[in-house]
């Protein structure tokens, strides 16, 4: 492959790579639904069903539903994502790369919800939801030096959702539904001679989804639950430059979201004291590569399959109030012997949460969640066939969460 092939799929690779840098989960899948499950690391989410937004988890868990209930909240991502002690210079010549100073290319998101679940008799519940499933921000300052490897990557996703449940028996209940995905990106490099125009992308498109789901209920005390979402393609079209103009690109650009599944238990100990988990997989290795619509391969990946494990309990202190705690081990879904980049600090991950309700009135409450995210120290070597950098890299993250949720 000549050098002027390989810049153009590694220019690529870097830029859409970067749109997972701040997500806080593997990937650049975002864990946002809901405050409550933020302040329990999401543990039995698909079957809990202690507000509406368990609809975003597993449509079939509306079935638990007696009453119309309405639930809004925002989660806050505090990123502290760091590059250090970068090495970069020219690729031939590695003993002329320079040092560059540590580079924080986190910040400040915010992730709202809706949701709303209304059941129609004691068989069958419908509910409409608004969320993101996938999303990030990073930026890195106009002066560093390997911004080839680095600059803007601004990606937003929004999930409209419709889904219905339906009862069978005491013990089955099964659901679906549909999603229409609107996906928005920015992406911008510079250098090599090319300013700001090495990258410059301004893009947007839509997709269709569907989720499924069940409930068992093996008793009043005793249920699981377990979800399947089928994630689309995005098809994204907009103003797009590469190398300046000197690369075609005349189609649009699709990005392939992964699939999730998931199950989780839920277990009434005590009458104070619930226990709950969960085990998602998400299908990263279906992110294969990055192609426009043409037909031209820009670049392929490496990347594997995720998998989160869970595990979380509740306490009711009181009618009015009830706390909260949980853990989380959050796998990463680059092969570190294969993929790695400055601007993907992408690693296993530990999650330490806790939050708490507050039973304002008789059909309102209050939640609040709180999670300290764990990262890991990541060695990254790459290239794009003139230019190398060597770095370590590393994502630990706050997220602040509250939901407020009526039940009519």
């Amino acid at each position: 492959m000549n050098k002027k092939r390989l810049f153009i799929r590694s220019a690529v690779a870097i830029a859409v790579a970067a749109s997972s840098t701040s997500a806080i989960a593997a990937g650049f899948q975002l864990n946002g639904q809901s405050a409550t499950g933020l302040g329990r690391a999401f543990a039995g989410d698909a079957v809990i069903a202690d507000n509406a937004s368990v609809m975003a988890r597993n449509p079939a868990a509306m079935a638990l539903f007696d009453a119309p209930e309405l639930s809004l909240g925002l989660i806050a991502i505090d990123t502290d994502v760091v590059v250090k002690d970068a090495k970069y210079g020219p690729t031939e010549l590695p003993n002329f790369r320079s040092d560059l100073p540590e580079e924080q290319i986190g910040g400040v998101s915010y992730v709202p919800n809706i949701f709303y679940v209304h059941p129609i008799n004691d068989k069958f519940a419908v509910g409409a939801g608004i969320y993101s499933n996938f999303g990030t921000k990073t930026e890195f300052g106009d002066d560093f030096a390997a911004n080839e490897f680095g600059g803007l990557t601004d990606l937003k996703t929004v999930n409209f959702g419709l889904s219905g449940s339906y009862r069978i028996n005491e013990q089955w209940s099964v659901g679906a539904g549909i999603d229409l995905i609107t996906g928005s990106g920015k992406l911008k490099r510079s250098g090599l001679m090319m300013g700001d125009q090495l990258l410059n992308v301004d893009a947007e498109g839509t997709g269709f989804g569907w989720n499924t789901g069940v409930v068992y209920e093996l008793s009043e005390k005793h249920r699981f639950g377990m979800s399947y979402r089928h994630s689309p393609d995005i098809k994204a079209d907009g103003e797009m430059t590469y190398l300046a103009g000197r690369a075609d690109m005349s189609g649009e650009l699709v990005m392939r979201l992964p699939d999730i599944a998931e199950f989780s238990g839920f277990h009434q100990l005590t009458n104070q004291f619930a226990m709950h988990y969960s085990i998602q997989w998400i299908e990263w290795s279906t992110f294969d590569k990055l192609a426009t619509t043409n037909g031209t391969v820009l670049n392929e990946y490496n990347w594997q399959d995720g998998w989160h494990y869970s595990i979380g309990g509740t306490y009711t202190v009181n009618s009015d109030w009830t706390v909260r705690a949980g853990y989380m081990y959050d796998t990463s879904a680059q092969d570190a012997s294969k993929s790695t980049s400055i601007a993907v600090p992408d690693s296993d991950r530990q999650w330490l949460s806790t939050g708490l309700t507050y039973q304002a009135t008789k059909n309102s409450k209050v939640d609040v969640g709180l999670t300290y995210l764990m990262g890991e120290d990541v060695s990254v070597s790459e290239t794009n066939g003139f230019t190398s950098v060597e770095a370590t890299t590393r994502a630990n993250a706050w997220l602040y969460g509250v939901q407020y949720s009526y039940q009519f």
